[in-house]
């Protein structure tokens, strides 16, 4: 008896098995996927610019009329340890680029952000301002002391999608 009964609960685990594996088979062939989605959304900050232009000591630089393309990917702003704000996009090509500024000691605060890139001792004229060009292993930076506050475009985007950005912002002041 003992016997009969393994042999039906063996049964029933097999049937049960192909019928779970069944709906499942429906479930991902009937339901929409996008395998080539991009996983990125983008963020719409707005709001957060908006507070941190109200809440910082310093012109909060944001871009405006960026072509089509951009993403904005992460931002955040931080009102103490240097009021850090950050705002990350991908670039048309998928490349990271990210405008930080903050009142922190640029020389602390430079490496940081741009993963440890160096002053190369030159500019690159950006909207009539002298940019300071940093180069690193994994991100170059333009940078600008002033206004209360250094700022700061860096990523794994080339020098001209960088140039791009820092043309493209605005402080809203």
């Amino acid at each position: 008896m003992a016997s009969k009964r393994g042999k039906q609960t063996v049964r029933d685990m097999f049937l049960s098995m192909l019928v779970i594996t069944a709906v499942a088979g429906v479930v991902y062939i009937f339901i929409p996927h996008d395998d080539k989605a991009d996983p990125l959304k983008a963020v719409d900050y707005r709001v957060e610019l908006a507070t941190a232009r109200r809440a910082a000591p310093y012109p909060v630089a944001a871009p405006g009329g960026l072509p089509k393309g951009w993403k904005p990917t992460s931002v955040s702003y931080e009102g103490h340890d240097g009021a850090g704000w950050h705002l990350g996009f991908l670039d048309p090509d998928g490349r990271y680029v990210a405008v930080e500024q903050s009142t922190n000691p640029a020389q602390k605060y430079v490496p940081q952000v741009s993963q440890q890139a160096e002053d190369t001792g030159r500019t690159q004229q950006v909207a009539g301002e002298a940019w300071q060009r940093w180069e690193g292993p994994k991100y170059d930076a333009l940078v600008l002391h002033g206004k209360g506050a250094t700022t700061v475009v860096t990523g794994s985007a080339p020098m001209e999608r960088l140039v791009e950005m820092a043309a493209a912002l605005e402080t809203g002041s």
